[in-house]
């Protein structure tokens, strides 16, 4: 059954809306639901229909309120879910012209005026001739907190004759205290089995000849919803001429050939630029949309990755043989790794096309930058590949020579020229002499903790990274510096202790004998580790590989274990209650 009326032509979508419970496709669980809740006397004072754009959620709702008024045909019939649609209540629930059944847009009546003036002022009257009076509020989600804080308590405990039946897209924008006071029903996305045996049933209907590629496309394309797929039906049976065909429906959506877009796929994964380019530009000249094919190149991706995790997923109705075993074979060839990189490309690129003043030039750097990239290595295969690179011939790369590395832990092969006056030179610099005695300053590190509490936080970094301490005594410093340490830097501390102490201090600098910095003792691990990771061949073949590569971070198997622990949720054996002691 459904809503016709003979005035003039409908659109399908109109023309064929389910008028009873029977009508309604891919909604079973609601619909038992409803009927049980009927049958049982059960009728709730508020239902909540949710779900996305043509499920049929204001339908459902004109629905229900036929349901609950309807008479019968012969008027002394109680509230049932298979409304005559012949009774007077019926039919102008039906035609939408009822006194009792107000329905109110809550897109365009958001206010709180709107909820007084249409619910708030009517409802302790008595319907006018039907058995309920029912407001139905479509886009519900839409009304300002106000309107809602205003519907709240009439909500909770509306008069006996009154109910509510609310529908909206956005469930999460309507606020909980309404959800409590409703029972909910979610209306599915309508599998493709079912909406393609509804179109074909419609277009029979119609007179109108499609094939089954053609309606496969059209439920592809709407996505779960009957109203979308009948908009786009109607659309088809007016765009061909006798038998409406895959073809035309691609052209009238404004799609590239699904056959043509998987070699388009197969050519980007072979790293194949220029018949990729070739292919896009062909599919361009036949009328398809740059933005849409690459959003069919990233269904593929999907699709494809998905049949390797789950080959079942290879059986969707909307797809034909041939296509259904490209796609696992491809499932089979195809690395995941590869896979992903793909989807992330294509997601990035879907953002250029859009914005970029010329959508086919876009489109064409992004094919050609997915085809460079398809074929490079994986991290696994890479690693494989510098396993089984030679390490290079002579000493493995350190931080020295005056390449401004830092030295690994031990090492004293920086005994050439200092920077700062090499062949055993020294350069002193002299405070005025005063009469202070320097005597707390009695080792080194007293020196290191006067430049800390003056927080001169760059001195102290240079004295502990750059400085190799050959002898010390209050008031007089011997150094050897480091390749990569300042020039100036005696000159600097001499000036600093004088200013931090008021006495005479001599700052000296060799080109030999000096020990470890403060640096190193305090990371001599580390740069034990580093020493080690550079002498192993895995790393020589990386430096060989990418010679501008530098160590960043070195974590043993038991760092690790303990770093994976530390992020792991801990099990909670008991719940903590505050109020356990009182």
């Amino acid at each position: 059954m459904s809503e016709t009326t003979d005035t003039g032509y409908q659109v399908l979508a109109r023309k064929y809306r389910p008028a009873s419970f029977a009508d309604l496709k891919g909604q079973d669980a609601m619909v038992r639901t409803l009927k049980n809740a009927f049958e049982a006397d059960r009728i709730a004072q508020a239902f909540m229909m949710t779900g996305i754009r043509g499920t049929g959620k204001t339908t459902t709702a004109r629905i229900i309120a036929k349901g609950m008024n309807c008479i019968g045909v012969d008027g002394n019939g109680g509230p049932t879910t298979e409304p005559c649609g012949q009774c007077e209540h019926c039919t102008s629930i039906m035609e939408g012209r009822h006194v009792d059944v107000i329905e109110m847009d809550g897109a365009s009546q958001t206010k709180i005026d709107d909820i007084r003036s249409n619910v708030l002022d009517s409802v302790h009257y008595a319907p006018a001739s039907a058995r309920y009076k029912i407001y139905i509020i479509d886009e519900v989600h839409m009304l300002s907190n106000s309107a809602f804080n205003a519907l709240l308590k009439t909500l909770e405990e509306p008069p006996a004759h009154v109910k509510f039946i609310f529908a909206t897209t956005e469930i999460r924008k309507v606020p909980v205290t309404v959800l409590s006071r409703c029972q909910r029903f979610d209306l599915r996305r309508i599998e493709p089995e079912v909406m393609i045996d509804h179109l074909r049933e419609i277009a029979g209907k119609e007179n109108g000849q499609i094939n089954d590629d053609a309606l496969a496309l059209i439920t592809r394309a709407a996505e779960g919803s009957a109203r979308d797929a009948m908009s786009l039906l109607d659309q088809a049976l007016s765009h061909g001429a006798g038998e409406t065909t895959a073809d035309q429906v691609r052209a009238m959506l404004g799609l590239a050939d699904r056959g043509r877009v998987l070699d388009l796929f197969d050519m980007i994964m072979k790293g194949d630029a220029a018949s990729a380019l070739t292919e896009l530009s062909s599919q361009y000249a036949d009328g398809a949309d740059p933005i849409a094919v690459l959003r069919d190149l990233a269904e593929i991706t999907h699709w494809v990755s998905v049949i390797k995790i789950t080959p079942e997923a290879a059986e969707d109705p909307t797809v034909g043989p041939d296509e259904r075993m490209r796609g696992q074979t491809m499932a089979e060839a195809l690395p995941m790794r590869v896979m992903t990189r793909m989807w992330q490309m294509l997601l990035k690129s879907l953002e250029e096309v859009a914005m970029a003043p010329n959508s086919m030039m876009a489109a064409e750097m992004a094919v050609i930058r997915m085809t460079h990239v398809a074929d490079l290595p994986t991290p696994d295969d890479l690693i494989k590949k510098l396993q089984n690179t030679p390490a290079p011939s002579g000493p493995a790369p350190t931080g020295g020579g005056g390449g401004g590395g830092m030295p690994a832990s031990g090492a004293t092969a920086y005994g050439g020229a200092a920077p700062m006056g090499g062949g055993g030179s020294t350069v002193t610099a002299f405070a005025p002499q005063q009469e202070n005695p320097l005597a707390r300053f009695a080792e080194f590190r007293h020196v290191i903790e006067l430049i800390r509490s003056n927080r001169d936080a760059m001195l102290k970094m240079e004295i502990e990274r750059y400085v190799r301490l050959v002898s010390y005594a209050p008031g007089r410093i011997e150094f050897q510096p480091t390749d990569d340490a300042p020039g100036d830097l005696a000159q600097r501390l001499g000036q600093k202790l004088q200013q931090f102490t008021g006495a005479r201090w001599a700052v000296s600098i060799v080109s030999e004998g000096g020990g470890e910095t403060i640096d190193e003792v305090k990371n001599a691990e580390k740069y034990a580790r580093e020493a080690e990771a550079k002498e192993h061949p895995l790393f020589q073949a990386v430096i060989a590989t990418f010679p501008g590569a530098k160590i960043t971070e070195i974590r043993t198997a038991k760092e690790l274990e303990q770093s994976v622990a530390a992020e792991a949720l801990p099990e909670v054996e008991d719940e903590w209650d505050p109020f356990e002691n009182d």
